[in-house]
């Protein structure tokens, strides 16, 4: 048998070339698309990135699924998962080794019911149904619990379960209603109704434990998410498992991972209440022994200005006497001060008095229209004039004036 040889003078390919050529023929001919099958040798990297196998009954390929894309899943892949991912196919040139590289990747069926989903979840955001502006705080003392699940669920088991171990004393409620099937999700709007209609509750619990998406789905429905919002009472919403979401948990106050973690946000735990009322107690008897402590040394202070009624009066005696004296000594002393400005003002007036002036030989000249005479012009000769002396008056005529 001849072997077909390549013509002389054909060209050589390298190793890499040649692998280069096959990955851009695949990913030419395979552009992105969604392919089905199981997770297996899941193998998480330091890096963050995921290296799994993707198989089904016949056949198995390579997979990696980069940090940036795996960062963006809000579940974890787990060994035995059905999923569908959307990934180019391509080949590995270092290792010559066929591989997918994955972009996306969910839960296989959730093609349909996840998109509707993401939909209902992007309408309601632009609604403001998931604002936190619009949450309404928990209680921190709740004095009744309610909680809205089915009677047969094993999460209603699980939430009396860790409440009656968290705190025994806070009474709970139960709203019984479906949440699976269809006309669940219309069930549990009614029971949220009564519940707010009643308002027996301080908080309510919207529970149930985990399962498939078609499970869930009744805590995908709008009208469930828009009855949460009206909710007078706080809600807590407690569905599945960590990894499962639903558009009741976008809604909801609170959301947490489990109906057992929802029991525990809102039932605070008695042991740490006691030890806090413990605690509460010791400073309330200190701050009140404090309390004592100052009220007595202000009473020992008291008593110390406290004076007996005869000692009181008998200083009030002496210190009105101490008074009489002072005032007796002001009076003396004030009536001296003014006998002396009364003598002093007597010489003064003295020595102003014009008779003590007519005393040393002076004389007052009057013309008989009484005008003091001061100026010889003042009269004419032949007119009267009358002449104060210190003793007597002396009435004359005026011969005639000299200048």
């Amino acid at each position: 048998m001849e072997l077909d040889f390549p013509p002389a003078g054909a060209p050589v390919l390298s190793v890499s070339q040649l692998l280069r050529s096959a990955r851009d023929l695949l990913e030419r001919r395979f552009p992105l698309q969604w392919i089905g099958g199981e997770i297996s040798n899941l193998r998480p990297a330091a890096s963050g990135h995921l290296y799994f196998t993707l198989k089904d009954e016949a056949a198995q390929v390579d997979c990696v699924m980069f940090k940036s894309r795996a960062a963006v899943l809000d579940w974890a892949p787990a060994d035995g998962l059905q999923v569908e991912v959307r990934a180019l196919v391509t080949l590995y040139e270092p290792r010559g080794r066929f591989q997918l590289n994955v972009e996306g990747m969910r839960r296989a069926g959730l093609g349909a019911l996840y998109e509707r989903f993401l939909k209902l979840k992007e309408q309601l955001t632009r609604e403001g149904l998931f604002e936190p502006e619009t949450k309404r705080p928990l209680p921190v003392y709740p004095r009744q619990i309610g909680v809205v699940t089915s009677l047969a669920a094993a999460a209603l088991r699980d939430v009396l379960t860790t409440l009656q171990r968290r705190n025994p004393s806070i009474p709970v409620l139960v709203y019984p209603a479906p949440v699976q099937g269809e006309g669940a999700a219309a069930k549990l709007v009614q029971a949220l109704a009564i519940a707010n209609a009643r308002a027996e509750c301080d908080v309510l619990l919207l529970v149930r434990g985990g399962g498939s998406i078609e499970d869930l789905w009744q805590f995908n429905e709008a009208a469930l998410a828009r009855a949460i919002r009206a909710s007078a009472i706080p809600i807590v919403v407690g569905v599945g498992h960590q990894t499962d979401f639903t558009i009741a948990d976008f809604a909801a106050d609170q959301r947490a991972p489990t109906p057992t973690a929802a029991a525990e946000l809102v039932s605070p735990l008695r042991s740490a209440l006691r030890a806090r009322l413990a605690e509460l107690a010791a400073r309330i008897s200190k701050e009140t022994s404090r309390q004592l402590e100052y009220a007595m040394q202000a009473v020992d202070a008291l008593a110390k200005r406290l004076v007996h009624p005869a000692e009181r009066l008998r200083t009030s005696r002496l210190l009105l006497d101490q008074l009489a004296t002072r005032l007796a000594t002001a009076t003396a002393r004030r009536f001296e001060q003014l006998a002396a400005r009364i003598t002093l003002a007597k010489a003064s007036l003295a020595n102003l008095d014009p008779t003590a002036v007519l005393a040393r030989g002076y004389s007052l000249t009057l013309t008989m229209n009484n005008e003091i005479l001061r100026d010889a012009s003042q009269v004419a000769a032949g007119e009267h004039i009358v002449t104060t002396l210190a003793k007597g008056k002396l009435e004359s005529q005026v011969l005639k004036t000299l200048r």
